[in-house]
């Protein structure tokens, strides 16, 4: 029986420099929406016809992302990389609004901290949509669990 969804994910903890208290907020909340609900359904059938559900490793190295796709009991199904030079943009954007919405809270005024939010959100559902097309044919995925991958895929690109 398909069961097409993630139940665990782990970040390469050691492509990470550091993060602030607000990225780690951000990493934690990311998990635990995305276990809470999500759809991941690799393309690839599966000999014995597995269909889920997942635990997910991600890393970055050399300008790529591995997606490390396991079963439930941890075996190995595959490794999907993909080039990230196409989220280059989107990741700067996405942490230059991030620090400014982070300064906000701490010193503007409601309306302003709703439009910076705003601004935020609009970047994070861009960039959702850009990795829902470069998974296409490869892993299927609604938009929440992209905007939260999307979440995390940012926090193995710092560096310190």
């Amino acid at each position: 029986m398909a069961d097409p969804r993630i139940i665990d994910i782990q970040l390469d903890e050691r492509t990470i420099a550091w993060r602030s208290a607000d990225i780690e907020q951000e990493r934690r909340i990311a998990i635990f929406d995305l276990i809470e609900g999500n759809y991941f359904a690799p393309q690839r059938q599966h000999a014995d016809g597995y269909a889920g559900p997942y635990r997910i490793r991600l890393e970055t190295e050399e300008g790529r992302l591995g997606i490390h796709i396991h079963r439930e009991d941890d075996t190995h199904l595959e490794t999907l990389v993909l080039a990230l030079g196409r989220f280059r943009r989107p990741i700067k954007d996405y942490f230059a609004i991030c620090d400014s919405y982070y300064q906000a809270i701490r010193q503007s005024s409601p309306a302003q901290i709703e439009t910076v939010d705003m601004a935020r959100r609009g970047v994070h559902n861009e960039a959702a949509e850009l990795l829902k097309d470069r998974l296409s044919g490869k892993i299927e995925v609604d938009f929440d669990t992209a905007r939260r991958l999307f979440t995390l895929i940012c926090v193995l690109h710092l560096r310190g």
